[in-house]
């Protein structure tokens, strides 16, 4: 895992425009926010889907790379006093507090558009059909169907009681969208895969990416900041409905090896070719930040 985690860091290094040009500042801010730091674990199952699909690593670099950017720039942005009001992320100032509001509006601006960018520029994809339908997926999953939708209800849901299904509903949206993106991002740098197969991906990414969020709800109530590398205990602070102010720590946890579980089944079928897949899955429900 390391040497994808290194292989993107470097895509991504060499993507993002130099802190030496004109705009210096947002430029420096946009490689601040994004490089150095984070799991890159959007980036590791682009990677792990690849493998099952047969696809070159330097493909799948790329739209690993192009999902990070999204990723970034909604920390940019969620991190904003409009939004969540955070002064950490990933145990160092949060954009707009080591620059300021306006640069760091601008920063997560510049990072979704480069985003697609890199996906939809020649020549890494061979088929441009293939490739136009990626740019597509990421669209749909960082837009108000997808993780923007997921903040806005998350906004609106301050103060109130959701029921489960409604909090399934908004972090499917909110979590879950990127994380089924980078899924089938990688999966679609390679080539192969039958119906049965794609669709064992996509309800493997549905349950990995819930299981992502119970955990990241558990951490927020059982981990300190230090750890976490973000300000512990914001939810119950902010008033937010989260897995444990719904369900209790307890059956939190259960929640969230039974969606590992569910996870696990889905590709079951798919071979030794997804045992990234299932190590991510272990690391996902065991993490510790």
């Amino acid at each position: 895992m390391r040497v994808h985690q290194l292989r993107v860091e470097e895509v991504l290094e060499q993507i993002l425009p130099p802190s030496t040009i004109a705009p210096a500042r947002l430029h420096e801010a946009m490689r601040y926010a994004v490089l150095g730091g984070g799991k890159r674990v959007r980036a590791l199952l682009a990677f792990a889907a690849g493998e099952v699909a047969h696809a070159q690593p330097e493909s799948v670099a790329v739209a690993a790379a192009a999902v990070e950017l999204i990723h970034a720039y909604s920390l940019v942005h969620d991190d904003l006093p409009c939004m969540d009001d955070d002064r950490l992320r990933r145990g160092k100032p949060a954009c707009h507090v080591a620059f300021d509001e306006a640069t760091a509006l601008l920063v997560g601006d510049s990072l979704q558009s480069l985003a697609f960018q890199v996906l939809s520029q020649r020549p890494w994809a061979c088929d441009p059909g293939r490739q136009l339908e990626m740019v597509r997926t990421l669209a749909a999953a960082a837009g108000s169907r997808g993780m923007a939708g997921g903040q806005a209800i998350d906004l609106a849901s301050v103060g109130m009681e959701l029921s489960l299904p409604e909090l399934e509903f908004m972090h499917i949206h909110k979590t879950g969208a990127l994380i089924r993106a980078a899924v089938l991002l990688g999966a679609a740098c390679g080539t192969g895969l039958d119906g049965d197969a794609h669709a064992r991906l996509d309800r493997f990414a549905k349950f990995s990416g819930l299981a992502f969020q119970v955990v990241d709800d558990l951490l927020d109530v059982q981990a300190n900041t230090s750890t976490l590398g973000k300000t512990a205990g914001k939810d119950a602070v902010q008033n937010k409905p989260t897995y444990v102010s719904v369900l209790g720590v307890g059956r939190s946890r259960e929640l969230a090896e039974e969606l590992r579980s569910e996870a696990l089944a889905a590709i079951d079928r798919l071979g030794p070719q997804a045992r990234r897949l299932r190590e991510l899955t272990e690391f996902i429900v065991m993490r510790s930040h």
